[in-house]
């Protein structure tokens, strides 16, 4: 299945302090590495397949879509937020790997921004508990959650994420 990610670049600019002039392609890769990282162990690969499955084939509804409005996405928001502050700043190119510094404001320091990046993480750990408790208060609603995973990835109920630590 191709990626389907479970919120958009929209998003992020609309509940983070991420700039509506940052480009798209800059942001996605965030997205998907907290979906992957944060998402993906929360849901168990059942459910997680079973929400990108609704939403690819336009079939999200009911008790998926209260999950995906109301707590997934409000969690992915933050955790994505939190990747992307840690990597913006620099960018690969031929010519190697720099660092950019707009002319009329400061970079912050590694102590701010990991100040950022640990509020963004607490915001997020907020809704992951919410996530997890909703999953755990509702197993029935979602049978994926509960169903063995055979080869996927069996759901944590963790509700910390984890600390970058720099």
């Amino acid at each position: 299945m191709s990626d389907v990610l479970f919120i958009q670049r929209e998003d992020l600019i609309r509940y983070t302090l991420i700039g509506g002039n940052v480009d798209t392609d800059k942001i996605i890769p965030h997205i998907k590495v907290a979906q992957d990282i944060h998402i993906l162990p929360i849901l168990g690969t059942k459910l997680y397949e079973k929400l990108q499955s609704d939403i690819s084939g336009s079939t999200l509804a009911g008790n998926y879509s209260t999950l995906l409005t109301e707590f997934v996405q409000p969690c992915l928001i933050h955790l994505a937020a939190a990747e992307f502050y840690q990597f913006h700043a620099y960018e690969v190119s031929n010519a190697g790997v720099f660092r950019h510094q707009s002319e009329n404001a400061t970079t912050p320091s590694i102590d701010e921004l990991q100040a950022l990046i640990t509020k963004q993480t607490d915001v997020g750990d907020h809704y992951k508990r919410r996530l997890v408790d909703h999953l755990e208060y509702y197993p029935t609603r979602f049978p994926e959650y509960t169903a063995a995973q055979e080869d996927g990835m069996h759901p944590n109920h963790s509700r910390r994420s984890n600390r970058w630590v720099y």
